[in-house]
């Protein structure tokens, strides 16, 4: 499973991105599928993610109501829409995949399968 995360860039406060998780060699759509952020000298922090349809989507408290996990099953991407970003949303983020039905974000070694990562910068 070969993932590539993309989007990142630098945006002003209150703005948006969003960052793409793109699979290969794989069917995204059988594969729990998370975002995580590291911003410098911080820990790796679960964001979102979303499994099985039936299954609900999750998201840290810091970004609810900001940010949305989707994802495309033809284009085998998954999406993270940022919106209202805030300085504190800077980070390097990184999408990770496990061959599971459902997803949590409390465990980065939950997930096998991790994208090289596209930094967000959140700056005036």
């Amino acid at each position: 499973v070969q993932l590539q995360a993309s989007g990142g860039g630098l945006v002003q406060p209150g703005g948006s991105l969003r960052l793409s998780c793109a699979a290969s060699g794989v069917r995204l759509s059988d594969y729990s599928v998370a975002w995580f952020r590291q911003a410098p000298g911080k820990e790796r922090e679960g964001v979102s993610c979303l499994s099985d349809p039936d299954r609900p989507t999750y998201y840290a408290e810091s970004v609810k109501g900001r940010f949305t996990i989707s994802r495309d099953n033809a284009k085998d991407t998954v999406y993270l829409q940022m919106d209202n970003l805030k300085p504190e949303d800077a980070a390097m983020y990184y999408c990770a995949a496990a061959w599971t039905t459902h997803c949590v974000i409390s465990s980065a070694s939950y997930y096998d399968h991790w994208g090289q990562g596209t930094l967000v910068t959140v700056s005036s």
